[in-house]
């Protein structure tokens, strides 16, 4: 079976199609397990929160769809499907039929399509836009000497001259709106076009009538403004989603196309970044960004990950060292062992979370589409009941169907449409570009009710990184022992400790390891352990140089005996003091649950000047605490990096974790923030109760406007002119209330950093 639809020339406004096979739109879709898979279609189309509840409710009617998401932003339909139904496979070309059956356009969704076509109906908007205006202001200037009293047959003559402007005005510009309205009214249904569009077809209608029958009046002027203020409208809210994606697809298009892949026989082959494969060796000369996240197998060099983490400094990596997709290679080459593909590499991640985020339906938005979805019967109800009672009461049905058309127009639901997703979209990208991805929109809203934040600590208010502080009985000849051993490990520990040390480790070849104890080899002067005092020292060692324990030790020991100790502790995370103020000072509770032992956690404790802490505790633990302070009527938000965190990060009202974190814990997280800083914590909840409070006004200003406005239209006080006036105002009044939030953050971020000039030293919690 095959599925004829329209492809991606189609989005250009051509009228091309072609037919999808069901083995096609299969390998389209992406497998998720469990017998399901993911399918991405663009509908082009999709423009308001009508159209979301359209296709949604279409796409749940069919039996094997598990979940259907439409993404307003990036016009996209995510739908889950079930591979068999039964016995039977399912044919997944129903899917597309029924989103057509919509009245929608629709398309498979590639990222090459996504990232690299021009922008054509930004440039369409812009030039109806600028088709409108000319038409409106000819048409105001022969609207002038006819205001200004001329005679029968020179008002004529403008009456017909501003009808032959305003017709192919109102063609061109007002397509956008007729085709939706008719697509809508086709299928049975009608969306936020079709008063619009009755608007201005009716005040065209009347004005023509008016100009035939030599009449005093004519409105052309009033129907070409309502479609310029409506298509500026529209090319803003277009705009600003695009904006708001701007900084997303631009990293997108930073990934390179491919990259040299290095076969058996050390010869390279370029390889496109799609049929890179995990274990593959690929070179990456100077001056060139990483196709995927990898690990070094060979060079030295420089990263900037300014793009990726927002990181300014370049940051030094060797073999063995971990690499991300998107990051920059400074200076000499290196090849590095693919660990994701091109589709599960940081950038893709983002690009997800980003699309994750805008396509959210948090309770504010599903209020205003609800909304919507009624204002559009509920005004063709208010606009005829105006006409018949102006008709059949006033006797004059020609000022009756103008006030219906005041009506109409004035009446129009873009300031209310606009009302949340707006926020939602300025909000996401304000925190993208402060390095924090909102993973679901409705995670916003979460945000701004929260009360308590518990944090990990391992990873998350500490880097996770140990740092040797001391050496006891250490000489040159222990340290590169100590040094040699380590550099068999992959352990925390034994990667700090070279890199603290300094110099040279002594070269073993036998080096065995023995899993929660430390390392072993046997020499010629004995047999050396490094590892906890347990394992290598057979003779009960001296006392530990901390009674409290909060320093992590190491032993090296000869044939039994100690002969060098060495003391690691974890730093804080940048900014983590000044977060925890910040939430303190907000009037927000804090705490600390963690894994990690009770003397360290106390010592962080108290290096961050937090009461409530709980040690060891094990993921079951952590999510019975989270349960418990949710019981007692606290909206909780968890922090956390870990595996172990994942289950208390689902449980939580709303979670965060660093861009660090397993890939578990960030796809239990509702926000991922991409630097090491962790006043990233309080910049998301301020940033989301000040959107809620925008979300909350904007409501206000949609409703007064109306309140203030129907009655005025009803009683015949507002001409089309005026009401295409006042409509396009409220839209306006919306978009600059939401834009706020821009200036807002940058505020808030320069107060900050004014406040604390100095930079971020390290912090010891020991």
């Amino acid at each position: 079976m095959t599925c004829r639809t329209m492809d991606a020339e189609s989005t250009l406004g051509l009228s091309s199609y072609r037919s999808f096979s069901a083995e096609e739109i299969a390998l389209a879709s992406h497998p998720l397990g469990d017998g399901l898979r993911q399918l991405d279609l663009s509908v082009p189309d999709a423009h308001c929160g009508a159209c979301i509840s359209t296709i949604e409710r279409a796409l749940q009617k069919l039996p094997y769809v598990k979940h259907a998401r439409v993404n307003l932003t990036a016009r996209r339909v995510t739908c889950i499907y079930i591979e068999r139904l039964g016995d039977a496979p399912v044919d997944p070309t129903g899917i597309l039929s029924t989103i057509m059956g919509t009245g929608h356009r629709v398309h498979l969704l590639t990222s090459a399509l996504a990232s690299n076509q021009p922008d054509s109906l930004r440039n369409q908007l812009l030039l109806a836009v600028g088709v409108s205006g000319f038409a409106a202001v000819n048409i105001m200037l022969l609207s002038v000497s006819v205001w200004s009293g001329a005679n029968a047959a020179t008002r004529d003559l403008f009456h017909w001259i501003s009808a032959m402007i305003a017709a192919p005005a109102l063609i061109y510009g007002g397509r956008f709106f007729f085709q939706s309205a008719w697509n809508a009214l086709k299928h049975g249904r009608t969306n936020m076009d079709v008063p619009i569009s009755l608007a201005v077809t009716l005040s065209y209608a009347v004005s023509l009538s008016e100009t035939i029958h030599h009449g005093e009046h004519a409105w052309f002027d009033a129907s070409v403004s309502l479609l310029f203020f409506l298509l500026i409208g529209r090319t803003l809210d277009y705009m600003m989603r695009q904006k708001a994606r701007a900084a997303v697809n631009s990293l997108a298009r930073l990934a390179p196309r491919g990259a040299p892949v290095i076969a058996a026989d050390g010869s390279k082959r370029h390889t496109a970044i799609e049929d890179i494969r995990i274990g593959d060796h690929v070179f990456i000369g100077a001056g060139e960004r990483i196709p995927v996240d990898g690990v070094v197998t060979a060079g030295t060099g420089e990263l900037d990950l300014t793009v990726v983490t927002g990181e300014s400094t370049p940051v030094a990596v060797a073999n063995g060292a971990e690499v991300r997709s998107g990051a920059m290679n400074l200076m000499a080459s290196l090849t590095i062992r693919a660990t994701k593909t091109a589709e599960n590499s940081l950038l893709a991640e983002i690009i997800n979370l980003m699309e994750a985020a805008e396509g959210g339906r948090a309770r504010y938005r599903r209020i205003a589409d609800r909304a919507a979805s009624l204002y559009a019967p509920a005004v063709h109800l208010l606009a005829l009941v105006s006409f018949l009672a102006w008709g059949f009461l006033g006797g004059d049905w020609k000022h009756a169907m103008l006030v219906a058309v005041a009506v109409l127009i004035i009446t129009c639901p873009c300031a209310l449409g606009l009302a949340v997703p707006v926020v939602q979209v300025v909000a996401a990208g304000s925190l993208f570009r402060r390095g924090i991805i909102i993973k679901d929109g409705s995670a916003l809203e979460r945000l701004a009710e929260i009360d308590t934040v518990v944090f990990d600590k391992t990873g998350t208010l500490t880097m996770g990184q140990p740092r040797l502080v001391e050496m006891v009985e250490v000489g040159p000849e222990e340290k590169a022992i100590a040094a040699g051993l380590a550099e068999h490990s992959r352990h925390p520990l034994s990667l700090a400790l070279p890199r603290s040390a300094g110099g040279n480790g002594q070269r073993f070849d036998s080096v065995v390891e023995i899993p929660g104890a430390g390392l072993e080899v046997e020499t010629t002067a004995g047999l050396y352990r490094l590892g906890n005092t347990g394992f290598a020292c057979l003779i009960p060692p001296r006392e530990e140089k901390e009674a409290d324990g909060s320093l992590c030790e190491v032993v090296l020991s000869r044939n039994g005996i100690e002969v060098a100790r060495f003391y690691f502790e974890d730093t804080l995370r940048p900014g983590a003091a000044e977060a925890i103020g910040e939430l303190s000072r907000a009037g927000l509770q804090t705490m600390i649950l963690s894994g990690d032992r009770q003397a360290v956690v106390a010592a962080t404790a108290r290096a961050l000047h937090m009461d409530r802490w709980i040690a060891e505790s094990n993921p079951k633990q952590k999510v019975e605490e989270c349960a418990r302070l949710s019981e007692a009527g606290n909206r909780v938000m968890m922090v956390g990096d870990g595996i172990n965190d994942a289950p208390a990060l689902a449980a939580a009202h709303v979670s965060m974790a660093p861009a660090t974190a397993s890939d578990i814990g960030r796809q239990a997280a509702d926000l991922v923030f991409l630097n090491d800083r962790l006043d990233a914590v309080p910049e998301a909840i301020s940033l989301a109760r000040t959107a809620t409070t925008l979300i909350r006004q904007n409501f206000a200003l949609a409703i007064g406007y109306n309140l203030l406005a129907v009655p005025i239209a009803i009683a015949g006080h507002a001409t089309p002119l005026v009401a295409a006036i006042a409509m396009s105002c409220s839209s306006l009044i919306v978009v600059t209330n939401t834009l706020r939030l821009n200036g807002w953050r940058v505020r808030l971020v320069c107060e900050a950093r004014a406040a604390d000039p100095a930079p971020q030293k390290e912090v010891s919690i020991s």
